[in-house]
């Protein structure tokens, strides 16, 4: 937080936006994110027309699975294009959205996820040893196990 909050500072400073421009992106930054982290039900339809322009809850909830595939696919939480086109975009969890684990596969005890030991766990050494592979143009797997695109 304190490195992006830097990096808008510096950019704000030499940019020079307009204040109102500044607040607006703001707000709709987090809006977004709160929306397509938010536990809510689209219905199929608006969903699937909505993740054209918008990440949608269902489409970036694939991106919290334990399963790397998965993880390492849907990292927008604002505009859906991307992930399109850097190949990083799947529709649906192979497990359905009701089967699919969330969370970090190494971390998932209940004793290392107390607040203080989350606050710490970035100083520690006890990451794992999680890294981006990216993922084949291939499809991989299922793709939409009774939901629809």
């Amino acid at each position: 937080m304190f490195l992006s909050l830097g990096v808008k500072v510096a950019c704000v400073a030499v940019i020079g936006p307009p204040t109102g421009a500044v607040i607006l992106f703001e707000v709709l930054l987090n809006a977004g994110s709160l929306f397509n982290h938010g536990n809510v039900a689209l219905p199929l339809a608006v969903d699937r027309w909505l993740r054209w322009l918008i990440v949608t809850p269902d489409m970036h909830r694939v991106h919290h699975s334990v399963t790397p595939a998965e993880t390492n696919s849907n990292f927008g939480f604002s505009v859906s294009l991307w992930d399109r086109l850097c190949g990083t975009y799947r529709a649906q969890p192979a497990a359905g959205h009701d089967g699919m684990t969330i969370g970090v596969a190494h971390l998932r005890e209940p004793a290392r996820l107390g607040f203080f030991h989350l606050l710490w766990l970035p100083f520690t050494n006890r990451l794992g040893n999680y890294s981006f592979r990216g993922r084949n143009s291939r499809r991989e797997g299922p793709e939409t196990n009774g939901r629809e695109e």
